[in-house]
């Protein structure tokens, strides 16, 4: 009888432990879920970042073309401007240089025009 009844009172307690164990490596299983759950979002929030820093580096590197093809624009524009006014400076001395030739014509006309008068009185003497 008292085996009997030692076996009738530990077969219940055999069956409560073994609840326990099972709620146990439920919960450590679960735990473990959780964990690899966080883990997996830190990672994927890690990789965002990441991205999101790609990003800037790109928008920094864009930034960056975009200066130096403004620099070469106003590089461009000075070198132009430098043209134009060396052209300026040149159509200037052009229009000095015609100028002078035409001063020169026309002092030569005037020239012309008093040797004329002078052999017209010339030829008025003699006759």
């Amino acid at each position: 009888m008292d085996v009997s009844n030692s076996l009738s009172l530990s077969l219940p307690l055999c069956k409560k432990i073994k609840k326990k164990e099972k709620e146990k490596e439920k919960e450590e299983q679960e735990e473990e879920e959780e964990k690899e759950e966080e883990e997996e979002e830190e990672q994927e929030e890690e990789e965002e970042e990441e991205e999101e820093e790609e990003k800037e580096k790109e928008k920094e590197k864009e930034k960056e073309k975009e200066k130096e093809k403004e620099k070469e624009k106003e590089g461009e524009e000075k070198e132009k401007e430098k043209e134009e006014g060396e052209g300026e400076k040149e159509k200037e001395k052009e229009k000095e240089k015609e100028k002078e030739k035409e001063k020169e014509k026309e002092k030569e006309k005037e020239k012309k025009k008093k040797k004329k008068k002078k052999k017209k009185k010339k030829k008025k003497k003699k006759k």
